[in-house]
Order: structure tokens, then sequence, then C-alpha cells
């Protein structure tokens, strides 16, 4: 509706890197972002997501990320990329790809506003492009990145461990990095109830979106019964209002091969979140997708 139009100039420019087809959270965190008018979204990047669960696992992200638009009635309308295939094989060694390339082209671009690069999956995409062109280290970019074990110890974590040698990369560089760490990300759970009366009537993505994360937790030995946590969605929230969750800086740790934090107090600070509010952010994807559906 036209009372919620962001004037161009005021849109936050934005690109979503998304291991898609991993789980069935992220899809909740693209059709936020793509119904977003604060967004001017510049591209969408299919991620990898290792191989325990697919040997063409960014493949399987980019028909995913196809998928939702069709279902939106958006296909063609938002530019979608290949990330890296496989994760960094150390932190001197970029994997070139189209997605990487898209942030190189936007982050080089003569404009005032910032760049806001969120990272649903590991970091391979967003240290490749630096080692690519170390120049982006020079410009206004925000790296939100949905990833890494509990502060201050670290832990086992699966976006960290697709790629420990990328999130170093980072960790290292001097540009603007956002964490959301694993303890932060789950605490946005969400029922199967609320879903299917809030989201499930709301069209064709709205059925898919919950019929698929259902039938996720129904297939899965382990996996919730009632309850889903929707750990990208964060990335989204903290995009339209940094402090969606409090926040400290803290200098940037190093990773060990066991994903714990070495904090060696010689790397710029990070933003690290403590805690997020889910209500914000579920509120507003609710309002959003009932908008969508209405038109």
């Amino acid at each position: 509706m036209d009372l919620l139009r962001v004037p161009q100039e005021k849109k936050r420019r934005v690109i979503i890197n998304t291991d898609a087809k991993n789980e069935v959270d992220d899809q909740y965190a693209i059709v936020q972002a793509l119904l977003t008018d604060g967004f001017d979204l510049r591209g969408l990047i299919a991620a990898h997501f290792g191989e325990a669960k697919s040997s063409h696992s960014m493949q399987d992200s980019y028909d995913e990320i196809q998928l939702l638009l069709d279902l939106m009635g958006m296909k063609d309308q938002v530019r979608v990329e290949k990330g890296a295939a496989h994760a960094m094989p150390d932190e001197v060694t970029p994997v070139d790809s189209a997605g990487a390339r898209l942030i190189i082209e936007e982050a080089m671009k003569e404009d005032d506003r910032p760049l806001y690069i969120a990272f649903l999956g590991p970091l391979t995409d967003m240290a490749s492009a630096l080692l690519l062109e170390p120049q982006i280290a020079q410009k206004d970019i925000k790296v939100i990145w949905i990833g890494g074990g509990d502060w201050p110890v670290g832990c086992k974590e699966y976006n960290l461990g697709n790629d420990i040698p990328s999130a170093n990369v980072i960790m290292k560089s001097s540009l603007e990095l956002w964490q959301i760490p694993r303890n932060v990300y789950r605490m946005m759970p969400i029922t199967h109830a609320e879903l299917v009366h809030r989201v499930y009537p709301q069209g064709k993505i709205g059925k898919y979106l919950v019929e698929n994360l259902i039938q996720f937790n129904n297939e899965g030995r382990g996996r919730p019964t009632d309850y889903r946590v929707l750990g990208d969605s964060p990335a989204v929230g903290v995009m339209i209002f940094e402090d969606c969750g409090e926040w400290d800086w803290k200098p940037a740790p190093e990773i060990d091969g066991n994903m714990k934090y070495t904090h060696v107090g010689k790397h710029r600070p990070i933003r690290v979140y403590r805690n997020m509010n889910s209500r914000f952010i579920f509120e507003d994807l609710f309002a959003k997708l009932e908008m969508f559906s209405s038109r």
C-alpha cells in the first residue's frame, strides 16, 4: 500500500546470502525481506551448506530461492546469483563465484547509503569477495551474520562449521560485523499452531511456508513436534531496526578448529547481540504477509 511506500533515497541497500534449502527457517527470512519496502534488495545469493546433507547444496539453495519467488509472483523481479559451491580451503584462498562478484559490484558502487549484507549460512561469499577485492574493506558495509557459538566461549554451530576459515577472514578484517550467535538466534521459537493461524491462510506462499516447515519437523528424528526456531529471521529484524536486540561491542575473536573463540584482543570490535525481540520480528512478518496476500 502507498502509505508504507519508502522514498528510494531512504531505502536500505540489502543483499541476502542464504543457504535456503538447508532447513526451513531461511524461507521465512527471505519472504520477510522481499516484503520489506524499506529494503532496496540488490540481490539474493544462494549459499552452500556443506556436503553432509547434499552433494550439491548451493544448487539446492538456488532452486529453493527460485521456488519462493515463483510462489510470490516475483520471478525475474529480483536478481539471484549462485554463491560458492563449497567452503574455502584456507584463509587465503577465495572461492570465486557470481555471488561474490555481486557483493564486490555493489560494494564498489558510488552510493551514499550503507550496504547491508545478511548471511544466513556460512560466510564463504563475503570472505571470498574480500580476498578477491580488498578495497571493499574500506567501504560502508555492514555484515550481519547468523552464526557462531554462544559467547564468550563458543561451541559447535552449524553455519560456522560449514566454513571456519571464512569466519576467521571476516573476524580479522576491518569490516563492520554484526554477529547474532547461536544462543541469540535460538530466541526465535514459534509454535506450529501460531504458524497455522497467522501464516498458512496467506496465499500460496503462506501455505508453502507452513506445510514445508511442519513436514520437515515431522519427518526428522529428534526434531520438535510443536514448534520451530526461526533462527534466520533476526538478520531481517536488525536491518529494519538495529536495536531489535541488545548488543555490545566486543573485540573480534579468532576461531579454532573446535569452533571455540580465542580472545586475542588484537582485532577491531564487532557488534555481538545478546538477545532479540522476537515479537517485533514475527508481528512484522505476519502483517506484511497478510497485506501481500490481500493484494
